[in-house]
């Protein structure tokens, strides 16, 4: 790797590999005057931001912990996983300067509360050039500040030595503990040691094209398992750039990624449907764009093919934190022959379909899918009733119902605990709502189950109506009737002008069934 290469460009500013690696050991020596150990939580709470990265790496250096945060938490959300992972050191940006300020007195085992970054109206630049010359040691800075707020981390790290301290970790030592966006109940922690994030890493190096020259676009949150292993440590580990955004605004983000000649990226099929609503979609120059991931939930055929029709490879994926997040991946030739599968599994995973006793579904039966290698979680945090439950006999079960084909292609039906079953048929949501957004005045759909005196249960769907078309709930369903059998066809239809979702753009169904049913 050549250390002059650019590793991240943010906002306007290149970092090279070699400063960047400074960075990473100043990073760490601040963590060490700190009183951070090998096996101590730090965390980060705070939108993209090149210091999230260095914190995670400074961390593998320390043998530390490294414990990112949902940004979009409410203060008692962030209290609950700064409490359950233990964290002593909280490294927050320059949004969360208030949710820190009303967690500091509720978190008496955070030693250390540290800001990112100045604010907005300040040049940290000139900031640094006025401590570094006369900072002392960190740590005495650290004490001197405690009571005053959070310390300045630009200025503890301007002043820090960048000395190399590698404590020495094997594959199976905690590397971080990265938290379930918590769509039903409270979140858990996924345990994922070193060797996981390397053979996940791995695992997506082998699955997705790229190279030392790659330039990914950051834009998934480092605090989601996608957004940090679907290409971004992956890049770096080849040496390539990653062009890091601090979050997801479709008009700036498509204007970065023709500017900075982005070549590939990881998204979320609503990430990727509202970049293709701008206006400039069809004309800005994308054409250093070659490959876009997608994952977490299915990709609508219309979708791809706004994608593809701009000559942009989709490969589309799935795993989950608890996988680091590798799993299976639909190679780039099949992406329109074999729409609506999630591949086949990645060179160092290997994925099954299983009946409720353990033995193997036959192609197009549909079951549990379970997924085993090296890139598996070691458990949860601090839950070893949760871990038993999801890790037996060495294969992780995910919750997800899904079935190969003939030739072995993977395909997500659903969660287990979303399906509807009306009247004895099994109705799978996903299915009804990749259906529905085939439909050009369906913009986003979410169908959930509700009671019914007759069926047991019957779907509802939950619409919110591309802009400009008149909402019609019959009419929907009268187009449904033509594409899916009856029983699969929402009984209900409600019109909403948005729907409720998590960070990572997964719709919080719990918050759809707790608001709209019955």
């Amino acid at each position: 790797m050549s250390p002059q290469k650019p590793a991240i460009w943010f906002e306007g500013t290149t970092t090279t590999h070699g400063e960047f690696a400074l960075a990473v050991r100043r990073a760490a020596t601040v963590l060490h005057d700190l009183g951070v150990q090998r096996g101590d939580r730090v965390a980060w709470l705070g939108a993209n931001h090149p210091v999230g990265l260095e914190l995670l790496y400074a961390c593998g250096q320390l043998g530390a912990v490294w414990v990112p945060v949902n940004a979009r938490l409410t203060p008692p959300e962030a209290q609950y996983v700064l409490q359950h992972s233990g964290a002593s050191v909280v490294v927050h940006g320059r949004e969360h300067v208030g949710t820190a300020e009303v967690l500091r007195p509720q978190l008496p085992g955070v030693t250390h509360w540290l800001s990112a970054e100045p604010a907005p109206d300040v040049d940290h630049r000139d900031v640094q050039a006025g401590h570094a010359a006369d900072r002392g040691s960190p740590a005495a800075d650290a004490d001197d500040h405690h009571q005053e707020g959070s310390l300045p981390w630009w200025e503890l790290t301007a002043a820090a030595d960048a000395v190399l301290r590698d404590e020495a970790v094997t594959h199976d030592d905690v590397c971080l503990v990265m938290y379930t966006s918590g769509t039903t109940g409270k979140p858990k922690g996924a345990v994922l040691t070193h060797g996981n994030m390397t053979w996940a890493c791995l695992n997506q190096v082998l699955s997705l094209e790229g190279g030392p020259d790659e330039r990914t676009l950051g834009l998934a949150p480092l605090f989601h398992v996608g957004g940090l292993n679907g290409t971004v440590n992956p890049t770096l580990l080849r040496g390539g750039c990653v062009v890091l955004v601090r979050g997801f605004d479709p008009a700036g983000t498509l204007q970065v990624i023709s500017e900075q000649r982005v070549t590939s990226f990881f998204a979320v099929p609503t990430m990727m449907d509202a970049l293709a609503r701008q206006p400039g979609f069809a004309t800005l120059d994308l054409s250093a764009l070659r490959t876009v991931a997608a994952a977490g939930a299915p990709l609508p055929l219309p979708l791809l093919h706004t994608w593809l029709d701009r000559g942009i490879t989709v490969q589309q994926a799935y795993g989950m934190t608890e996988t680091a997040p590798a799993g299976t991946m639909l190679d780039s030739a099949d992406a329109v022959a074999k729409v609506g599968s999630a591949g086949k599994s990645q060179f160092f995973v290997d994925v099954r379909v299983v009946r409720p006793d353990g033995t193997e579904c036959a192609p197009g039966e549909i079951g549990e899918v379970v997924l085993s290698g090296p890139n598996v979680m070691q458990g949860y945090w601090d839950a070893p009733e949760a871990t038993a439950a999801v890790l037996v006999d060495g294969w992780y079960h995910s919750g997800d119902a899904g079935s190969v084909d003939d030739e072995g292609y993977l395909t997500i039906r659903d969660r287990y605990k979303d399906m509807i079953i009306s009247g004895g048929e099994n109705v799978y949501p996903a299915e009804v709502e990749s259906t529905m957004l085939e439909l050009p005045e369906v913009q986003e759909v979410a169908v959930i189950g509700v009671p019914d005196a007759h069926w047991g249960e019957v779907g509802l769907a939950v619409v919110v109506p591309t802009p400009g078309t008149v909402p019609d709930p019959e009419a929907l369903r009268a187009a449904l009737r033509e594409r899916l059998a009856g029983f699969k066809v929402p009984k209900h239809v409600r019109f909403v002008t948005e729907l409720p979702k998590t960070a990572t753009g997964k719709v919080r169904k719990p918050d759809l069934r707790a608001e709209l049913a019955p």
